[in-house]
């Protein structure tokens, strides 16, 4: 049968584990624990990580909470003013309501993840693609006909890019 961590078992495991997290050394934290050096470390090494990671994710979704709450406080405020604004007819600020909005449910879609994030590459342009081409078109000059289609059909791949 496995023996059980004496620091998992230890009437002052949450005050043992605070200190390993900070500067003080092992044989410090053994002798004020009534603890074994050995034993410590091994907690450290193989129970901290996890309690660390879950603890570490309770605090990232509470920072995603709390990020979304006040984006859709913000979310709220704008289409308020929308609203005041369109009743006294300012269009102007209208107008600068409706695009704050409008950048709070971009914000909001991208971080829901419905809203691709990445741009788009023009390959034409890349150097890589550039040296491909040369490289290819240049591996095709023993044979003629198959190095002009090739070149036929890259120069379409091309002008379709730009």
């Amino acid at each position: 049968m496995p023996k059980s961590c004496p620091v998992c078992v230890h009437p002052e495991r949450q005050e043992i584990e605070k200190t390993l997290l900070g500067s003080a050394k092992l044989p410090d934290i053994a002798q004020r624990f009534a603890l074994s050096r050995w034993s410590l470390y091994r907690h450290k090494q193989r129970h901290l990580p996890g309690q660390l990671k879950k603890a570490q994710d309770i605090k990232e979704k509470a920072q995603a909470d709390s990020l979304l709450r006040q984006i859709l406080y913000l979310q709220s405020r704008a289409l308020t003013i929308l609203k005041k604004a369109e009743q006294t007819g300012e269009l102007k600020t209208a107008l600068i309501a409706i695009r704050e909005a409008r950048g709070n449910l971009e914000l909001l879609a991208k971080l829901q993840g419905d809203l691709a994030q990445e741009g788009t590459v023009n390959i034409v342009l890349s150097p890589a693609w550039v040296s491909l081409r040369t490289i290819i078109l240049q591996t095709l000059e023993p044979y003629p006909e198959a190095r002009l289609k090739i070149g036929q059909a890259l120069g379409e791949v091309d002008h379709a890019g730009s």
